[in-house]
């Protein structure tokens, strides 16, 4: 067998306890208060790092979907070094790049681990030559560098011989309603290793998957987020756990209209693929992907970009390249990232918007090159500074058509020269003399004139 559980009687007994738990109480202040640095947060870094490193096939679906065999997919894990792994260049390259927080992936759905687990025998330290603790080093580099730590966490675990499924299109290994102890096993397994990383890392985030494949019953769910809540109180929970968690996580798109819950993130990869590719050079621009993440803080969410390190622990240069210049553009426009809200509604000016938490600052984030002005129609609340956001600039503007006895306000143009462009997105900060307000309506005929 290619899986094996090793469960000692004292973490199987440590585990079942903690079936029961019922989850705390908690009151939409306190959840408040524990969602406001992910709300504020913006960027995250997304890390795919598994023996599926090696660069020839996808993390885990390969032998899911039947591209390859189990046993050669499990043996790319002789390839697994981790010889030139840095984990403070990673720390230091994702703090640079403006994200507040990163998500490693502690075990894909091939439940091959990256810390020293003891709970399962398939693991960087017991299963590759880099035989040690991945995990280890980058948290403590990480939190040095004043980055949010996050643990992707599948719950699925394909592979092992105590979970019903290993192929998309092959036959069940077993029905849980006909073997419900062998069920039992593989859910004390889950929380035992989710109990390892929660005692010992307490990490910020927890971002799960695989979920789809039982219900919130069947994995135990409200009580997996008892147990690490019951340790780690203010810990940050995704969405893939069967709606126990705290924020949507819309994947490889950012939504057209702002999801439903109030925090969101949408993962996204810089080219084709999750892991490292040798035959994926289809790389998104710098460009691109920044229009991606003030899409997303315009509609009040977050982005989590993914890199995907080689088996040896190098980045690739094209990864390496965007997240620097990610770093130039958020060290220049941090005023209009961070400490913002959602910005107006389309159709007000031609290009993403965001509002500072007062809601007296309208951010104007322009992926273009203004021929001589740009628009702002419907605005009630009276503008009494633009400036370019990241320089000393101010700009000059005109009001036309503001008539006092119309409930339509007049139209803003905004002059905006070459010389004040960045060479990417240019960030306007509309000052307010007042909360934003606006007009919604589609005008008004004249009745009356003076």
């Amino acid at each position: 067998m290619l899986h094996k559980t090793i469960l000692t009687a004292a973490l199987l007994a440590a585990t079942c306890t903690s079936l029961r738990a019922a989850p705390p109480a908690e009151t939409p202040e306190e959840k408040e208060s524990r969602m406001e640095w992910f709300s504020r947060a913006k960027l995250g870094i997304f890390i795919h790092w598994g023996i599926y490193s090696k660069g020839e096939t996808s993390e885990s679906w390969a032998f899911h979907n039947g591209t390859i065999s189990l046993e050669n997919y499990m043996k790319q894990s002789e390839a697994f070094t981790a010889e030139k792994y840095d984990p403070a260049l990673w720390a230091r390259l994702i703090r640079e790049s403006g994200a507040r927080y990163t998500v490693i992936t502690t075990k894909h759905h091939d439940g091959f681990a990256l810390w020293d687990t003891k709970a399962g025998d398939v693991s960087a330290v017991k299963s590759s030559p880099a035989g040690r603790d991945l995990i280890a080093p980058f948290a403590e580099e990480v939190r040095k560098q004043g980055v949010r730590l996050g643990f992707y966490y599948s719950l699925i675990d394909w592979p092992r011989d105590d979970y019903p499924v290993v192929y998309r299109n092959g036959p069940d290994r077993y029905r849980i309603a006909d073997e419900p102890k062998r069920w039992q096993h593989f859910v004390d397994f889950n929380f035992a290793q989710l109990r390892e990383l929660n005692n010992t890392w307490k990490p910020d985030l927890y971002w799960f998957d695989g979920d789809w494949e039982h219900s919130a019953e069947e994995w135990h769910a409200a009580e997996i987020v008892a147990m690490l809540r019951k340790t780690n109180p203010d810990v940050v929970i995704n969405s893939r756990i069967q709606g126990h968690g705290d924020y949507d996580t819309p994947e490889l798109g950012v939504p057209v209209v702002r999801p439903e819950s109030k925090w969101w993130e949408t993962c996204m990869t810089m080219n084709d693929s999750w892991g490292y590719r040798t035959d994926d050079t289809d790389y998104k621009s710098p460009m691109t992907l920044l229009r991606m993440l003030v899409d997303c803080i315009s509609l009040g969410g977050n982005l989590l970009l993914d890199i995907g390190p080689r088996a040896d622990g190098t980045i690739p240069d094209e990864q390496v390249a965007i997240l620097k210049e990610f770093g130039r553009w958020t060290s220049k426009h941090a005023e209009a990232i961070y400490d913002t809200r959602a910005g107006i509604p389309a159709g007000h000016v031609a290009g993403y918007t965001a509002l500072n938490l007062p809601g007296d600052v309208l951010y104007v984030y322009l992926p273009y090159r203004p021929n001589e002005s740009v628009e702002v129609k419907g605005l009630k609340s009276p503008i009494k500074r633009v400036r370019v956001v990241g320089t000393d600039r101010e700009l000059d503007w005109k009001l036309y058509n503001d008539i006092s006895w119309s409930e339509v306000p007049g139209v803003y143009y905004i002059q905006v020269p070459d010389e004040v462009l960045d060479e990417r997105i240019t960030v306007l900060a509309l000052e307010l003399e007042e909360p934003v307000r606006l007009y919604r309506g589609s005008g008004q005929i004249i009745s009356f004139n003076e």
